[in-house]
């Protein structure tokens, strides 16, 4: 009977870990955080955590704050040795401009956009535990305010060392393509590009298109821009950033949030038909790219269609 018992509790745990830990067990989907120097995860963790936008929910950040933790840090971990003018793109909630804030040598300049009904740059008051004292401190954040699609970005050409554009390239609508000729013209030569994007082909997606699931975006409630219009692979982005003349520096992927692939099949099966693009289904594609080359001037074929051809290559 103890051995019956023991046996069960083995398929038990193992079945656990299956369920629990798919990125860790039988996929490589959870690479180091790349943390800084003397902190650890708890401590950077609870940091975050006390970053609180005025007017904005406070449980709702908290768990915003939890869910995305490792983007934040993954983030982090690409520009943790760079130095100048920093421009995040979409710095609101401001967890990654408090990180950036805190632990590089970044000189950050903020972009964000609401609507077309906001006409003037804001000031947004942010709340948080400095990391060093533990005290409140109170900051007001100046962003730009410009729509990325359809307005010329309001800076100098070549007035960047670093643009970050993170979690933004899944929302556009238009053309993406002269989002990444904006972002070129103020980035100085070499400068340095980080692209943050969830993975098309990660390996939930797989998980649920074998299980008879859609893997798109739902409809939003805060409106076109509040869901995801075209996401990609590393492939893409590759063949995109390569075409805009940048040079890849880096590319991976990782798993952000719990990792529930198993719950539509068995991942464990799929894994001699996976195991040669292991590196490429994790949840986001992290990316770090040198401006370098000059861009293609007309637009990827693989990208667009319905153009004319003499604007496709």
């Amino acid at each position: 009977m103890n051995k019956i018992i023991q046996t069960v509790k083995k398929i038990k745990y193992k079945l656990q870990n299956s369920l629990n830990g798919t990125g860790n067990t039988i996929f490589p989907l959870n690479p180091e955080l790349p943390l800084p120097e003397g902190v650890s995860e708890a401590e950077l963790r609870d940091y975050l955590k006390s970053v609180l936008v005025a007017d904005a929910p406070a449980q709702e950040m908290a768990n915003y704050c939890d869910q995305d933790f490792r983007r934040f840090v993954y983030t982090y971990g690409l520009v943790q040795n760079l130095s100048g003018k920093c421009l995040e793109l979409g710095a609101n909630p401001y967890f990654t401009t408090l990180l950036l804030k805190t632990f590089t040598q970044l000189e950050l300049v903020l972009a964000n956009y609401f609507g077309s009904h906001i006409k003037e740059n804001i000031v947004q008051e942010v709340n948080y535990k400095d990391f060093y004292t533990g005290k409140t401190c109170p900051l007001k954040l100046k962003s730009f305010h410009f729509n990325i699609e359809t307005e010329k970005f309001p800076f100098k050409d070549g007035e960047f060392d670093v643009v970050l554009f993170c979690e933004i390239i899944e929302h556009l609508l238009i053309d993406p393509v002269a989002v990444i000729q904006e972002i070129k013209r103020v980035l100085k030569q070499n400068g340095v590009l980080i692209l943050t994007t969830p993975n098309v082909s990660r390996l939930e997606n797989v998980s649920k298109m074998i299980a008879g699931d859609n893997i798109y975006d739902p409809y939003s409630g805060y409106g076109y821009y509040g869901r995801h219009n075209r996401e990609y692979n590393k492939h893409e982005l590759y063949l995109l950033l390569n075409y805009m003349g940048f040079t890849i520096d880096s590319m991976f992927t990782a798993d952000v949030h719990k990792n529930h692939a198993n719950h539509y099949c068995s991942v464990a099966q799929l894994k001699p038909f996976l195991k040669h693009r292991e590196l490429d289904l994790g949840q986001y594609i992290f990316v770090r790219a040198i401006n370098q080359q000059k861009a293609g001037t007309k637009k990827p074929a693989f990208l667009y269609r319905s153009y004319p051809e003499d604007q496709l290559e």
